[in-house]
């Protein structure tokens, strides 16, 4: 975060505004982690209101003041008013702005306030009047934790503020085992546990809090587990029909695709739920050593992210999708199995 960039933020928030941040569609806990914390790290000086395009999982709904925020879907009449009338808009944890959805991306593209980008995933878009973009970081709380700082305001990080960034870097590290994860962020871990985050709470709150109808729907995905170990690749399909077998919410399917990869010798692992309601396929992938899945989605599957995990979507049927998947790997197979040489 550069000096300069850091003064041009200075200079805005000098005097009271009229603010929103807005996070992606589909929010997960770094989504909701950096824009509430942000959130209430500048409540006290300006006007501010957090934006989800549609609602977040239930093991999300605990953290501080999730309850303000105001979901695009549901409220799109108040949601649009206060996006037209805000002077500076944050967007957090995405970098092209179709990442909110059709109806929330209208809204942004015809508004004109100053828009200000935090995010770690690649490629980002243009869009952004001043843009804090850095994949090398864990997360985009582990960002706004240094966004903070840098404005000079550390000693403002208060409980809520530590709770909502350690729930973020929490969840985008995997408790802290992906490569991302840094001393930098372990650094950062432990100043927010001096603040007041609560890490057994935290975990708690979002990884222990299973349903047993999500129970029996991972059985059934581990059920429909395919292991191609000519590939080191894995991958799991839940239609639509499965999903409502076992009564599916949002959130339910959050770190199934990881199971597969935990395979020994995997090192490509891809889940395909299927979606009726959006009428698409929606796609995670995940990755170790340096087999870019980032690459993989942005060329075949309109999606994105990072290397070692990436999201994408298609709108053939779900037979479809996989047999088009099966098709392209082959023409992978070499990147694949070289990208984790060393360990295999």
């Amino acid at each position: 975060m550069t000096d300069e960039k850091i003064n041009d933020v200075k200079e805005i928030l000098s005097t009271k505004k009229k603010i929103s941040i807005v996070c992606h569609r589909n929010p997960d806990g770094d989504a909701y982690g950096s824009s509430l914390a942000l959130y209430h790290y500048l409540k006290n000086k300006h006007n501010v209101t957090v934006i989800s395009p549609n609602d977040c999982p239930n093991f999300l709904k605990w953290l501080p003041d999730e309850d303000k925020i105001v979901i695009f879907e549901k409220e799109t009449a108040k949601a649009t008013k206060i996006l037209e009338n805000s002077e500076v808009v944050f967007t957090l944890d995405f970098n092209a702005l179709h990442r909110t959805g059709d109806l929330t991306e209208k809204v942004l593209q015809k508004i004109n306030p100053t828009f200000i980008m935090i995010d770690h995933h690649q490629q980002p878009e243009d869009y952004a009047a001043i843009q804090f973009s850095d994949t090398s970081k864990s997360s985009t709380c582990e960002m706004v934790y240094d966004f903070i700082a840098n404005l000079g305001d550390s000693d403002t990080i208060n409980k809520e503020i530590a709770t909502c960034i350690y729930t973020g870097i929490m969840t985008d590290t995997g408790s802290f085992r992906f490569p991302s994860t840094t001393p930098h962020t372990l650094r950062i871990a432990a100043n927010l546990l001096e603040k007041g985050a609560d890490n057994a709470k935290i975990y708690n709150n979002v990884m222990d809090n299973n349903s047993l109808n999500r129970m029996k729907l991972l059985s059934k995905a581990l059920d429909n587990l395919e292991l191609l170990p000519e590939y080191k690749t894995a991958y799991i399909t839940l239609s639509q029909k499965e999903l409502n077998q076992f009564n599916f919410e949002k959130g339910d399917t959050e770190g199934f695709v990881n199971y597969a990869l935990s395979i020994k010798d995997v090192v490509f692992a891809v889940i395909f739920i299927e979606d009726k309601q959006q009428k698409i396929i929606k796609m995670s992938f995940r990755s170790k050593g340096n087999f870019s899945v980032n690459e993989f989605a942005r060329k075949h599957f309109n999606g994105g992210g990072h290397t070692n995990a990436a999201g994408g979507r298609s709108t053939s049927s779900l037979k479809e999708t996989v047999t088009k998947f099966l098709t392209i790997l082959p023409t992978y197979k070499s990147d694949i199995l070289q990208s984790y040489e060393s360990d295999f």
